[in-house]
């Protein structure tokens, strides 16, 4: 059984098409990982099905219910119990979050069950996080429409880790922020592209000079 990845969203039909395509969509189909996205609309208590209000206090923009997010974590928490698996470690997509890292996705890829939640307007009645969070994580400094594309961008970083997603484990150790290095730069054919020359060393066959490249 692969690790398993929730995401607790608005928009879970965007988040899903996006985890069912290309590596990660071909190693779920292939058992090695399991991903789940939730409608957190779905577990509003009001006829009209809204998620979020005013904040207290002033401001622009609508805050998140602390309610129908709480009964999405409870079951989602229930959903991955009767699978037999540890409870999932929770993480919150938020602005105050700390920076994520690629330290970060190999730390988080050593859970077995991992559910991610999305705010999304202004953000999150601050109790349900005081309540859930295991912690809080921003993938950057800058702003956007909701947490949707942060914890895709954290999911992928994650499950592209796990054993049998991609071809060798070689693949990724050499990649930039492995080990705190950027990737060296990558060539294909042709050798000679507008006039500029893959460089002589990769044409060698010579895996000492390349590796030393």
């Amino acid at each position: 059984m692969g690790m398993r990845v929730d995401i607790a969203t608005l928009f879970p039909e965007m988040c899903q098409r996006v985890l069912d395509e290309s590596i990660l969509g071909r190693a779920a189909r292939r058992g090695h990982i399991e991903t789940h996205c939730h409608q957190i609309r779905d577990y509003t208590l009001n006829r009209q099905k809204q998620t979020d209000d005013y904040p207290y206090g002033g401001g622009c923009g609508m805050v998140l219910y602390a309610q129908p997010i709480a009964d999405c974590i409870r079951d989602i928490q229930r959903q991955v119990a009767e699978q037999g698996r540890p409870a999932p470690h929770i993480v919150f997509m938020t602005a105050g979050g700390r920076r994520y890292t690629e330290a970060d996705a190999r730390r988080l890829a050593a859970y077995d069950s991992l559910l991610l939640v999305c705010g999304h307007y202004e953000g999150i009645d601050e109790r349900v996080i005081e309540a859930f969070a295991d912690e809080e994580i921003s993938i950057g400094d800058y702003i956007l429409t909701g947490g949707e594309l942060a914890s895709l961008v954290v999911a992928d970083s994650v499950l592209r880790l796990q054993p049998g997603v991609l071809a060798e484990q070689k693949g990724y150790e050499e990649e930039s922020y492995w080990n705190g290095l950027l990737e060296y730069p990558q060539y294909t054919r042709p050798e000679e592209w507008r006039g500029r020359k893959v460089p002589e060393v990769l044409l060698s066959g010579h895996h000492g000079n390349i590796d030393a490249w």
